[in-house]
């Protein structure tokens, strides 16, 4: 079964760093392309991330975020500290004042308190951190397979699109193949009338007109094509079904164009109106085909 371009998947993973958490989403691309967004220092891990992507996201343009959240594991690290010299200043300050202004009571630590300047903030501490790559490559993997079920679950919808079209188009090579013999046969009664009006009611020379029926016979032989053109929708269908593990979108496309090449080629030998007016449906469906492959993997 084919498989789609578009797709998205996250994970995440606790380590001892902290919480780590993968996002990717892809989109429709000749061939593969990633483009990575990682913490600082995290740069070293960039060429096995690619790595682990590059075997299941064989195409597509593909956006990978990878963030480190260490709100927990850092918790602790950021409680404030109590400054003792400063606060003992405020304290002598406060039972200095009520001395001299001669206040009742008592300095307690409520007064105290509203001096925030009695706490501060913790030094900030510079720590190297260490992550496991096999985390890293874990929870990598983990999104990743969320974004080929992702593409397994489109490319579905897209495989019965596609086959929808490649019956419409066999419908209209029936009708091509049902109506091309009635060609020549209207052909020759056509020209058998127009030499007799021409001779004035004279016999006709039959071997003259069968070589003139024989020679547009070959001219508007299109057996060759109708051949062709169901050979490649019976390979387009084969390819369709094969493992998803291998990409054929560029395959299919190549099919495409040579099912392009072959409807043109019966409108150019057409000579009829319903065969001209088939080929031209052929074509939109061939053209809707084209459409729908620039997603497929």
């Amino acid at each position: 079964m084919i498989r789609s371009m578009t797709g998205w998947g996250e994970s995440e993973r606790e380590t001892a760093a902290g919480r780590l958490r993968v996002e990717i989403k892809t989109v429709n691309h000749r061939h593969f392309n990633a483009s990575l967004r990682t913490p600082h220092g995290f740069d070293r891990f960039e060429a096995d991330i690619q790595a682990w992507l590059r075997p299941s996201l064989a195409r597509g343009h593909v956006s990978y975020s990878l963030s480190l959240d260490r709100s927990g594991a850092a918790e602790t690290d950021e409680l404030p500290d109590l400054d003792v010299v400063r606060a003992v200043r405020y304290r002598d300050l406060l039972v200095r004042l009520k001395d001299e202004l001669g206040l009742a009571g008592e300095v307690e630590v409520g007064h105290v308190l509203r001096f925030g300047e009695i706490f501060r903030a913790p030094a900030p501490r510079h720590v190297e951190l260490e992550v496991d790559p096999e985390a890293i490559r874990g929870v990598t993997e983990e999104a990743v397979r969320a974004v080929v079920a992702m593409r397994e679950t489109e490319g579905r919808r897209l495989a019965d699109d596609l086959d929808g079209r490649l019956a419409a188009i066999a419908t209209q090579l029936d009708l091509v193949a049902e109506r091309a013999p009635g060609r020549l046969i209207a052909e020759r009664d056509r020209l058998s009338a127009a030499v007799r009006e021409l001779t004035g009611q004279q016999p006709v020379d039959e071997d003259r007109l069968a070589r003139e029926i024989a020679y547009l016979a070959e001219k508007w032989d299109i057996n060759e094509e109708l051949v062709r053109f169901r050979a490649h929708i019976e390979h387009f269908r084969e390819m369709m079904a094969t493992d998803p593990e291998e990409p054929v979108g560029k395959r299919l496309g190549f099919l495409v164009q040579e099912m392009h090449r072959e409807a043109n080629t019966i409108g150019a030998k057409a000579n009829d109106s319903l065969v001209a007016r088939a080929s031209v449906a052929i074509k939109e469906e061939v053209e809707r085909l084209r459409e729908q492959l620039e997603n497929v993997e």
